[in-house]
């Protein structure tokens, strides 16, 4: 039998970059002692007044169908959400989706096709080169370098432009890096991407989740704002992942034009979970002021412990949910060094190459487990590398 071209495309970008992620739930669920520092599934649970109120929509009949663009209160706490980045905003620059996936899904579908390309910082989300490859697209990766903090530097960009790019992907907070781009680099970029007529999409789940530092975005920057697409969702500020609850916000003609992909795409998401993401961005919440606490101390504990052992190299994140180990001292790449460390220590680590070419040598480790268990699998790493012959000396 015949498939559509979309299958093959996507054949080899979807569940298998997590093989040491399902290998590892898999023995955890045999009854093994699995420390699983693979997915960014926060530890602290969503606010239970958040869970009441979905709850309570529920009961209420919230149940019917809604609409393309989004529910009229989730849009009208959008518009207030979004209004201090962007002072003119309507209900005409917002489309809500079933979370940051989705609505990243359905923009890469409103600005390319096949044949033209997508700037992305390398490494990049695990999902990136699906969504774009969805499209017909490609991915052209543009390097992200230690030495910079992983931060997409506009040399690099400018270097890495052809005459079939289309769109630069930021991802700020930075997932897998943790790397955060100030508002002088966002400019240096916008003005790039202004001059070889670029849409810039922006990710930023992570935004809620910095530990140093402030968050910059490039609808701040109005000479950018017509050609900027932000998509986010509830799913990292609110501990809210399973909800899958998220939008995009952009020009107008924009909305306009992807309101049919959205429509033919979804026909709406669910209006119980949208009155429970209205009642959160309008609310006072201490989800991400606990996370960000947390996920702070955890990854200065980590960069202490690791660098201290020969053949790692740790770099503290800015922000987001996880750390950047190098382990490329060790004598192992990332895939081998992430497959030892489980099968023989009970570790799960996501390998550097899920997230592209120039993760090669590096482990993304989520820092989303209680601090005892976290310094538990610190020292199961350091075992590893004790055993390791071609580990560096220090």
């Amino acid at each position: 039998m015949r498939y559509a071209a979309i299958t093959e495309r996507l054949r080899s970008l979807g569940g298998d970059k997590w093989a040491v992620h399902n290998a590892a739930r898999a023995r955890r669920d045999a009854g093994e002692d699995i420390v699983e520092l693979t997915i960014g599934e926060p530890d602290i649970a969503p606010a239970p007044e958040l869970v009441e109120h979905c709850v309570a929509a529920l009961r209420a009949g919230r149940t019917q169908y809604s609409n393309g663009r989004g529910e009229p209160g989730l849009v009208a706490a959008l518009v207030e959400t979004y209004r201090p980045r962007q002072p003119d905003i309507s209900a005409e620059n917002v489309l809500c989706f079933p979370g940051t996936q989705t609505a990243l899904f359905a923009v890469m579908l409103g600005l390319v096709g096949p044949g033209e390309g997508v700037l992305i910082g390398d490494p990049y989300y695990a999902t990136y080169e699906g969504v774009v490859a969805a499209a017909g697209a490609h991915v052209q990766p543009v390097p992200l370098r230690m030495e910079c903090d992983f931060v997409l530097q506009p040399e690099d960009l400018r270097a890495a432009i052809t005459p079939e790019s289309r769109v630069l992907l930021l991802n700020t907070p930075h997932n897998p890096t943790g790397a955060v781009i100030d508002r002088a680099t966002l400019e240096a970029l916008g003005d790039i991407c202004a001059e070889r007529d670029l849409w810039i999409v922006c990710d930023e789940v992570y935004a809620e989740l910095i530990f140093e530092g402030s968050f910059a975005s490039p609808l701040e920057i109005a000479a950018l704002r017509e050609r900027v697409v932000v998509v986010s969702s509830i799913s990292k500020s609110h501990a809210a992942t399973g909800f899958r609850s998220g939008w995009a916000i952009g020009p107008a003609a924009f909305c306009a034009a992807l309101l049919p992909v959205s429509e033919t795409m979804l026909f709406g998401n669910q209006p119980f979970i949208a009155d429970m993401t209205a009642a959160a961005l309008r609310g006072a919440f201490d989800t991400s002021a606990r996370m960000r606490e947390a996920f702070g101390r955890r990854a200065r504990m980590l960069c202490e412990r690791l660098n201290a052992v020969p053949g790692l190299s740790a770099q503290m994140p800015r922000g987001g949910m996880f750390l950047m180990l190098d382990v490329s001292g060790t004598g192992l790449d990332g895939e081998r060094f992430a497959w030892r460390l489980l099968e023989e220590q009970g570790v799960a680590v996501m390998p550097g190459r899920a997230f592209g070419n120039n993760g090669a040598g590096l482990v993304r480790v989520a820092l989303t487990v209680p601090d005892a268990q976290l310094a538990e699998a610190a020292a199961r790493m350091e075992a590893l590398c004790a055993g390791l012959p071609g580990r560096a000396v220090a």
